[in-house]
């Protein structure tokens, strides 16, 4: 009995252990095939993504070629002028930022410690309009105030001025692109009314290509105007807020000069 019950234990171990070699041989077998699917799924992958985006380039650069070098290029260069001139506004409308609280307290400091030649030294070494007009405001406060308020309301309008400087050109962009498009639109349709006139029939391959190249002015010439709206907005959003902040610190600067004369 303990003879037959240890030849089933051997009998059972061998077979176990022949199919786990069994099992392992075939994983190996497998495994070739099984990284070459994954290999190549993963080449295919990499292939479509690079088709993808490669797509859309030569997809963008075909369909500007389509809508015509003349009004597709002019259309172009009212986004490139745009854009630079919206970019440098940008620049400038946030160099003209300034603290205006602190700026005043400075000169509020200044001015009852060192006089009004010490206020204006803080408004030289700050940059920004409402320093410029701090400046001014100062440089007449030994006349009267009125001259004094008279001084800071002109070089505010000055200011504002600089700061509005060129917002026109993007307007104008703005609203140049869309109308070029809309005449690269008529202008396609006539095309293709002349083919039809000429065929003698109206045959749909003749319509279809003067429509779609009137299509893609409309379309890119709408794009050119969203994109420049957006900085056009947000230009004059930052122009009206540097104004009412030149506006609160004119009356501020008043008041300190009210202040300061009754001192003397």
């Amino acid at each position: 009995m303990k003879r037959l019950f240890s030849i089933l234990v051997i009998a059972t171990i061998m077979v176990t252990t022949g199919l786990k070699v069994n099992a392992t041989n075939k994983v190996n077998d497998f495994a070739p095939a099984i990284s070459y699917i994954v290999q190549d799924d993963e080449t295919a992958s990499s292939d479509d993504a690079s088709e993808e985006k490669v797509s859309f380039h030569q997809e963008l650069k075909k369909r500007f070629i389509e809508g015509g070098p003349i009004f597709m290029g002019i259309v172009l260069l009212c986004l490139i002028l745009g854009l630079a001139i919206a970019i440098e506004r940008i620049i400038f409308l946030n160099l003209s930022t300034t603290n205006s609280k602190k700026l005043a307290q400075r000169v509020e400091d200044a001015l009852n410690s060192g006089g009004v030649e010490a206020a204006k030294d803080v408004c030289r070494n700050t940059k920004g309009p409402v320093a410029s007009i701090y400046y001014q405001g100062l440089d007449r406060a030994d006349e009267s105030l009125e001259s004094a308020e008279k001084a800071v309301v002109a070089y505010g309008g000055v200011q504002m001025g600089q700061l509005e400087k060129n917002v026109s050109w993007v307007s104008l962009f703005i609203a140049l692109a869309p109308m070029l498009g809309f005449m690269g639109t008529v202008i396609g349709m006539i095309e293709a009314f002349d083919r039809i006139e000429a065929a003698g029939d109206m045959q749909p391959a003749l319509v279809a290509g003067g429509i779609k190249i009137a299509l893609l002015t409309t379309v890119f010439g709408l794009i050119v105007a969203i994109i420049l709206q957006i900085f056009y907005n947000y230009i004059i959003a930052k122009i009206d807020s540097i104004v009412n902040d030149m506006e609160d610190a004119s009356i501020i600067l008043i008041d300190i000069l009210v202040a300061y004369k009754r001192k003397k």
